[in-house]
């Protein structure tokens, strides 16, 4: 009541009547006094608080507008603004926004009446060339709020905005606004808001209808899409901010506009459509979206990238303009973000497997792979700048990885890599681990048409890299071991040789092992080592796995003896002498109390005892068929970009420390799957020494012939046993200890002997 009794008294009048004269007419400096600019500075503020409070309430608006002054006002901030008081530009500003949030039917009547926002347009227009941008664009955005505040009440202004060129105003001001501010200005941003607010603005709704092209997302219905009624209704709006775009290369202005068009899809999905129909906006911005500032084009593709996992619609148009714009190659940076869009979108449907081969881009991304290939092959071993660094080299990776994700579940685009001949050229992505992961992947889609050439291509690369290629050597064995989890792998697996592939790489890690390392295995970290080991094992597990052609093919040649041999050389294992000679043992672990000791106590261990109990570990699952379902190590996955890990200090491999060790071997069923790794176990029963260490080297290998005793002891055991060759590596492998009656192995390594005996001897064991 007081407050309507304080307007009622004439002071809303009389208070705009000094705002005006404060605004139009600066004083002249009198006084440097510091009290005296304190004191105007707070009655100011005292009086512009007075101003707001009051202009809140309609009542005060409309008793402004018997005094003439609100309008000469705003006409004055659209002329005067270079010769007004600097002090209360600011303070104008807010007054102005606060009375045009209260505007009412007679306010909007009054100031159309007298010409208002078509005078302040004119006045905009002469003050749009003189004035620094951010000046004007202060003095406009003042009257475009009265525009934009007043249109839920009435269209009266806004009409009158049109008719008058506002739209041609600010364009004009909005162009002038390039590098403006690195990061814009608050009154800048602000036009744009209520540019973008103005778009949905209008008294009829546009009645479009487009041709959806085909094939659309399963999920997609554009005759369900229903309209929230934020749609848009005032292109002429709408044709400024795409203008701007279209005429402008300023980063800010550019991404302003491409987060106003975000906005006003987001507001109903049915805009993305009216305007496309329409004005076209996306489909030509793809035209020039090379010219533009790089987080420009990273911003703009994301917003395309948006219609496919926001609105479930597929633009074909734009579609072929953004390959277009890829096969053209005129900005690379450009070309790599409109790929990764694509390839996002690939990620999204198995129908964009479909789109991109229909359209030719998989014929294009094969034929500029086949070239890059061909220049990575003929620099092998030489450094080429703009090859090899940057955006170039990253361009290729998307590339590589474009043609997986357009491979994976697609025989038919796996089809057409093969028929292209590509073949050869994928294998040069594989030596560089920047393109290996997708490389990978594609070559694991080639084994779905041909096992025999994808094991060809693994097996050769293990084979042919070099001792320091320690992590291409460990990404093909897990590529290996995804492939081998189908049983029909497996023959193609051993007709390519893959089984002496893997113990060839055993093979040339002699030495690995050794403490303290030497040569080139010293600077590569005994953990990738045994992860090596360890996968080298898994893939051979995994292809004898309910396999028993590829069991016996193994075992009647000879390759569980070739397995000792290799592992026996790996450094951790006693190499220069046979049996020592026995002593007293004060204590006596079991094998699964050694694996807690090594693994989970704090108890100092020797490095070489802990690789070999790693070795023993593996070759126990193997027994039982389970190593290639293990886990030991993390699995590493490079980030595109990441340097090349054979070029650094290789991290560490991650061990899987399992609390109990002991539960693990005591409760598990302990079925024979392989008995050859139990000959295996055996053959390295003599070298589990190291000198220094006589009684704890006899102590563990005490622990692994009790072990292999357990693993024996039931019927089904030893008749799995039957013919393993066993009895006969016990002969020849531990002759000292089997014959000593002294020695601490003697009786546990009879009493195995007696168990297996017991089933069968044959004849090499007689003689």
């Amino acid at each position: 009541r007081a407050m309507w009794n304080i307007i009622g008294s004439g002071l809303p009048a009389a208070l705009m009547q000094c705002l005006y004269l404060f605004f139009t007419f600066p004083l002249k400096k009198t006084s440097d006094d510091e009290e005296t600019r304190e004191t105007d500075t707070q009655t100011q503020e005292m009086l512009v608080k007075i101003m707001l409070n009051m202009y809140r309430e309609e009542q005060a608006v409309e008793e402004l507008l018997a005094a003439d002054k609100l309008q000469s006002l705003i006409i004055a901030t659209a002329s005067l603004w270079d010769q007004c008081s600097h002090l209360w530009k600011v303070p104008t500003g807010r007054v102005l926004r606060t009375i045009s949030k209260a505007q009412t039917k007679t306010s909007i009547v009054y100031l159309q009446a007298v010409d208002c926002i078509k005078i302040a347009i004119q006045n905009l227009f002469k003050l749009a060339d003189t004035l620094p941008a951010c000046d004007v664009c202060e003095a406009a955005s003042i009257v475009l709020c009265f525009v934009k505040d007043s249109y839920p009440i009435s269209s009266a202004l806004l009409t009158e905005f049109e008719n008058n060129d506002g739209y041609q105003l600010l364009l004009k001001i909005l162009l002038r606004c390039e590098g403006l501010q690195q990061n814009g200005d608050p009154y800048l941003d602000e036009i744009l808001d209520m540019l973008t607010c103005l778009t949905i603005c209008g008294k009829t709704e546009l009645k479009v209808s487009g041709n959806i092209v085909h094939p659309q997302l399963p999920h997609f219905d554009f005759e369900r899409t229903r309209s929230s009624g934020m749609t848009v209704k005032n292109l002429q709006a709408f044709q400024v901010l795409q203008s701007v775009f279209q005429r402008s290369n300023d980063q800010h202005l550019c991404e302003r506009i491409l987060a106003a068009i975000g906005t006003i899809w987001a507001w109903d999905t049915v805009n993305f459509f009216l305007l496309e129909w329409t004005l076209q906006p996306i489909n030509q911005f793809t035209d020039i979206i090379h010219f533009k500032p790089c987080p420009v084009q990273v911003q703009f593709f994301k917003l395309v990238e948006s219609i496919v996992l926001e609105l479930s619609y597929v633009p074909h148009e734009i579609l072929k303009k953004i390959q277009y714009l890829i096969k053209e190659n005129i900005v690379p940076f450009c070309t790599l973000t409109a790929l990764q869009c694509l390839l996002s979108m690939t990620k999204k449907d198995p129908l964009f497997s479909d789109i991109f081969r229909d359209s030719g881009l998989l014929g294009l991304l094969l034929a500029l792979l086949r070239k890059k290939a061909k220049i990575l092959r003929k620099s092998a071993g030489t450094h080429l700048p703009g090859l090899e660094e940057g955006t170039e080299k990253e361009l290729n990776a998307v590339m590589v990885k474009m043609v997986a994700a357009l491979t994976v579940g697609s025989v038919r685009n796996t089809v057409v890599l093969k028929d292209y001949g590509m073949v050869p050229y994928i294998k040069i992505f594989l030596d560089d681990e920047y393109y290996r992961s997708a490389t990978l992947s594609i070559l694991e889609q080639l084994s779905v048409i041909n096992y025999e050439e994808y094991m060809s291509i693994i097996i050769g690369a293990l084979c042919s890299s070099t001792q320091g290629e320690l992590h291409l050597k460990l990404d093909l064995l897990k590529s290996l071991l995804r492939i081998l989890e189908s049983p029909k792998s497996h023959s193609a697996f051993r007709t390519c040789s893959g089984f002496n592939g893997l113990l060839s790489l055993l093979s040339d890690m002699e030495g690995a092992l050794q403490d303290p390392p030497s040569g080139l295995w010293a600077a590569v970290g005994q953990n990738c080592i045994l992860e090596l080991v360890f996968y080298a094992l898994q893939g051979i597990t995994a292809a004898l796995h309910l396999d028993p052609v590829n069991s016996n093919f193994f075992q009647r040649n000879g390759l569980f003896e070739k397995m000792a041999e290799d592992l026996g050389s790996l450094g951790c294992f006693w190499t220069q002498g046979e049996w020592q000679i026995p002593v007293s043992l004060d204590k006596k672990r079991t094998f699964a109390e050694f694996l807690d000791t090594a693994f989970c106590s704090s108890e100092p261990f020797p490095m070489w005892l802990k690789n070999c109990i790693w070795i023993l570990n593996f070759l126990d699952h193997m027994v039982k068929g389970t190593l290639h379902l293990e886990t030991y190590f993390k699995e590493r996955k490079p980030e595109m970009g990441e340097a090349s890990r054979d070029d650094q200090e290789r991290p560490q491999a991650q061990e899987q420390h399992p609390s109990s060790f002991s539960c693990r071997w005591e409760m598990r069923d302990c079925t024979i799957v392989h008995p050859g790794a139990i000959c295996v176990m055996v053959r390295l029963l003599p070298k589990l020494y190291k000198e220094g260490h006589s009684q704890l080297s006899q102590e563990i290998q005490c622990a692994v012939v009790d072990h292999i005793q357990s693993l024996v002891k039931s019927e089904k055991s030893r008749q799995v046993m039957c013919g393993s060759g066993l009895l006969s590596t016990i002969i020849t492998s531990c002759q000292y200890a089997f014959c000593n009656e002294s020695h601490p192995l003697h009786l546990p390594l009879t009493r195995v002997f007696e168990k297996l005996a017991s089933q069968a001897i044959e004849p090499d064991v007689l003689r």
